[in-house]
């Protein structure tokens, strides 16, 4: 019986090319990429696009969410697999996500405030300044030209690229809606960031600005995280609606996914959103 069978299966698989060889292959597009000039770092940067699965059927317009590390193999496809499930599930809005690559050398260069404590061990850092000129001056402005964008914001990252985030959010709180920093290195410069988070803060915050801010169980600097959490406590109701969680489970190297889930759920939340806690 067996042997008829195979005998069988053999007879309808030369009988039927279609069933014996699987079909031709063809590419999965996840979205797309293009380089744009930096005038304040005189170069051009790698920058990539994912847009939400209704952007092609209408004409609504969508709140972008800026991915520091975002090249195609950095943190672009964990990112958008979050944007794009919790969009799907209406636990957040739909995004369009925006990656900036940051190539060898550039994350500590482009990240990174000026430090005599730490220019020794790294010769080119300190010039985010320059990189937050890129994006204001430049990438922002070609995103809203290119894009249907709704004007609301938010800008992601996380270890060196979360410091940026907190560092953009304390200086030039108005480039963005909301800034979300996961694990940010508050050690860098003898954690001057969150020493002068207090009177940073005391300045003119715009009005609907949010803050993300999470934490792994090896980040270290937990003094830093305490100065940074008691300022924004003492900087309300006129600072930043603000969020903090600690991720106890998890360690600086797996965090982004459970911490970016969240943070986005609170950032962009859809019609089915079960909110986090929080300020």
């Amino acid at each position: 019986m067996m042997t008829r069978l195979f005998l069988a299966l053999a007879v309808l698989l030369t009988a039927s090319p279609a069933l014996a060889q699987p079909a031709a292959e063809r590419p999965i597009v996840l979205g797309s990429a293009f380089d744009l000039p930096s005038r304040a770092e005189a170069e051009v940067r790698h920058i990539t696009v994912w847009l939400p699965p209704s952007y092609a059927d209408g004409k609504q317009s969508y709140p972008v969410l800026y991915l520091l590390d975002g090249g195609e193999q950095q943190d672009l496809l964990p990112v958008v697999g979050l944007a794009a499930l919790a969009g799907l599930n209406g636990v957040t809005d739909e995004v369009i996500v925006v990656g900036i690559e940051s190539g060898p050398g550039l994350r500590v260069r482009d990240f990174t405030t000026p430090s005599e404590t730490e220019r020794k061990a790294y010769p080119t850092s300190g010039r985010a300044a320059l990189f937050r000129r890129f994006l204001a001056e430049d990438l922002l402005p070609a995103i809203a030209a290119r894009y249907r964008t709704s004007g609301e914001t938010a800008i992601i990252g996380e270890s060196l690229a979360g410091y940026f985030v907190l560092d953009t959010a304390l200086r030039r709180p108005e480039l963005f809606s909301t800034y979300i920093a996961v694990s940010p290195s508050l050690w860098w410069d003898d954690e001057s960031l969150s020493r002068e988070a207090a009177s940073l803060l005391k300045r003119s915050w715009p009005a609907g600005r949010r803050l993300y801010v999470s934490r792994a169980a090896d980040d270290g600097a937990e003094a830093a995280m305490a100065r940074l959490t008691a300022a924004l406590k003492a900087a309300e109701p006129g600072g930043p609606a603000w969020l903090y969680e600690a991720f106890p489970d998890e360690r600086h190297r797996s965090t982004y996914h459970p911490a970016g889930l969240r943070a986005l759920r609170w950032a962009f939340p859809g019609p089915e959103a079960v909110m986090p806690g929080g300020r």
